[in-house]
């Protein structure tokens, strides 16, 4: 499922594991990654919590955003792991793999 980003960030990321993508509607790479999104929405089991950073900019400084798209996997607030930069499709179901 794919959800925008209303207002409580730390509620989003505190009881479950997320995909936080932090975008801007200007960016041409995040609306790329958008459209990938939806290309692997049914592929994937994790939530895509999606954060503009136009919005929210004392989120993107808290978790030292400066380039989008930037996007971090967090469990239960942790940060996992993160990557900047458009991925395609294959590249971004590989991020999503879990570490063993």
């Amino acid at each position: 499922m794919i959800k925008y980003l209303e207002k409580d960030f730390d509620k989003e990321i505190k009881d479950k594991k997320i995909l936080v993508d932090f975008y801007a509607d200007w960016c041409g790479p995040c609306k790329m990654l958008n459209e990938v999104f939806l290309e692997v929405e049914n592929k994937i089991k994790i939530d895509i919590l999606k954060v503009n950073v136009d919005n929210f900019p004392e989120i993107a400084e808290k978790y030292n955003v400066f380039s989008i798209p930037t996007l971090y996997i967090f469990d239960k607030s942790n940060i996992l792991k993160s990557h900047t930069g458009f991925l395609n499709p294959g590249e971004l179901l590989e991020f999503l793999k879990e570490d063993d």
